[in-house]
């Protein structure tokens, strides 16, 4: 369905009615809290909610939590009431605007000021009320009301301004709502998922590598018990500098790209060349390149064949070394090969320093087995990576398309 005045652009089938123009001080009483003092807080009883953690907890990160006495609790709450499940705490001041959803009736309190209180007397839908606060539409008039220079502030009556369409219909309600948390539970799964893969990655790397003065890892495959042999990397890597172009050699249309740093880290235009030149210039897919300047870093291209800027060296390997071994090698390694940069406006590693830099290695075997393990676990982490993005994309065109 084509977006109309008081239509969302998309709805659930079977429901067709305007929506209802509205303030969210029209549907909800919102309010604040009695002032608790800094020294009223205490290490366990009743959560005591401030700010920083509604934030941590709308981006999935963790704070140190305050509490405040049962006792107080009582008090407080008898003169202006109990929190209870679908009310909204809001951020009012520093991050304003960032929604925190009451999912039961256990006890808890927040900072008064901090946190606006906007209780769900009319019972609309609570998940539907909590996405709105992401929608591009509240981002939008909350940018509006902004103060410009100064610590942005959400007031009570701000809020109560704030203007809001929704549905009338308290099973559409529903059913909006409902959409959003599977939509938010599958997101925050894959990002757990992601993030425990990053933590075993993080573990491995810490415990199948030799630590700083050994010469055999903590953890290793069965079968492998050789000491681990330090080399230069200037005995396992030829480095292989990419051309250097002048103004004119770059066009915007021709028969290689070239590939220079910033195409690997932002979303840099492509020039291209139609120079043919010797074969080392040339990456191809598969090939292990390591960006040197600005920027640092081994990469595996994976793409058409490309001309590589001289900011760039391409990796040629000795039988030594193998590559995966070594991509996770550099990366883990990578403070140590920076301590040798150089440089003022742009920093950089010299060819003749990175050469110098020594790292530990093992049999051929040991190290495939090394990087087939690591590989797999990156191989994981960019689909949970993949399937994030894909996630967050669809939440963002609904939340455009399903508030209006």
């Amino acid at each position: 369905m084509s977006a109309e005045f008081g239509l969302p652009a998309i709805r659930f089938d079977g429901f067709s009615g305007e929506w209802v123009s509205s303030s969210l001080g029209q549907l909800l009483d919102i309010t604040s809290a009695a002032r608790v003092h800094k020294e009223e807080w205490t290490e366990t009883g009743v959560p005591f909610f401030r700010t920083s953690d509604v934030v941590s907890i709308y981006k999935g990160q963790e704070n140190k939590k305050a509490y405040i006495s049962f006792k107080l609790y009582e008090e407080l709450s008898a003169k202006v009431g109990i929190v209870r499940k679908d009310d909204l705490l809001i951020t009012g001041g520093g991050s304003i605007g960032i929604p925190f959803l009451i999912k039961n009736n256990e006890p808890l309190y927040f900072k008064d000021a901090d946190l606006l209180w906007l209780k769900n007397t009319s019972n609309t839908n609570g998940y539907l009320l909590y996405t709105f606060f992401s929608s591009p539409l509240f981002r939008k008039y909350i940018f509006s009301i902004s103060h410009i220079g100064t610590i942005s502030h959400y007031t009570i009556e701000q809020a109560k301004s704030t203007p809001i369409q929704i549905s009338n219909d308290s099973e559409e309600q529903t059913k909006i709502g409902h959409y959003f948390q599977q939509l938010d539970t599958l997101i925050a799964k894959h990002q757990q998922k992601h993030d425990k893969l990053l933590n075993l990655k993080k573990a491995l790397l810490e415990k199948m590598f030799p630590k700083q003065g050994a010469t055999t890892p903590e953890i290793r495959f069965k079968g492998f018990s050789e000491e681990w042999e330090e080399k230069a990397l200037g005995d396992v890597i030829n480095f292989i500098n990419g051309r250097a172009y002048s103004q004119g050699e770059l066009l915007n249309k021709g028969k290689y790209p070239v590939l220079r740093v910033g195409n690997f880290y932002t979303n840099s235009s492509w020039y291209y060349s139609d120079l043919e030149l010797g074969e080392k210039y040339y990456a191809n897919n598969g090939d292990l390149l390591y960006t040197w300047s600005a920027s640092f870093g081994p990469h595996i291209w994976t793409g058409e064949k490309v001309i590589y800027h001289y900011h760039i060296w391409k990796l040629l390997l000795t039988p030594k070394i193998v590559r995966s071994f070594l991509l996770h090698v550099l990366n883990k390694d990578r403070d140590n090969i920076l301590s040798g940069s150089n440089g003022s406006t742009m920093i950089h590693i010299t060819k003749e320093g990175m050469e110098k830099k020594t790292i530990l290695i093992t049999e051929q075997e040991e190290q495939n087995k090394i990087g087939g393990i690591l590989d797999n676990l990156d191989s994981l982490i960019s689909q949970h990576q993949a399937q994030l993005k894909k996630l967050s994309n669809i939440k963002q065109a609904c939340l455009e398309k399903m508030f209006v």
